[in-house]
């Protein structure tokens, strides 16, 4: 069996690691050693991450619909209650989207809603 060199290989693996580290400061963009590291844990951060921004997001868009439902008199827990009566199927970034910005649409999603609650 042919005698295997690992250059090539080896090589290429510290490139992909320190390609992936470009831009890190000092010896995490330089050091292979440094350089893993702080990669595996940038890598397991923006997983993390990824989620957690949803929930942010999920969370700015229920906060804005409830400072636009209570400007109409009635909760975020009755609105979203009385759209699911209603069958009206909008999702919270859209009635967020309306809540900020078109009020007289979320005025009339509210009073579809306030009806579907009677």
């Amino acid at each position: 069996m042919a005698r295997v060199r690992k250059s090539v290989k080896s090589r290429q693996r510290r490139r992909k690691i320190l390609k992936a580290a470009k831009g890190f400061r000092g010896a995490r963009s330089r050091h292979l050693r440094m350089a893993k590291q702080a990669v595996t844990r940038a890598l397991t951060n923006s997983y993390r991450d990824r989620r957690r921004r949803a929930r942010d997001f999920r969370k700015l868009w229920i906060t804005r619909i409830n400072a636009g439902a209570r400007m109409n008199d009635i909760t975020y827990n009755r609105l979203m209650h009385g759209l699911k009566l209603a069958n009206v199927d909008i999702n919270r970034k859209q009635l967020a989207e309306l809540a900020v910005n078109d009020k007289a649409a979320f005025t009339q999603l509210v009073n579809v809603a306030k009806e579907a609650l009677q």
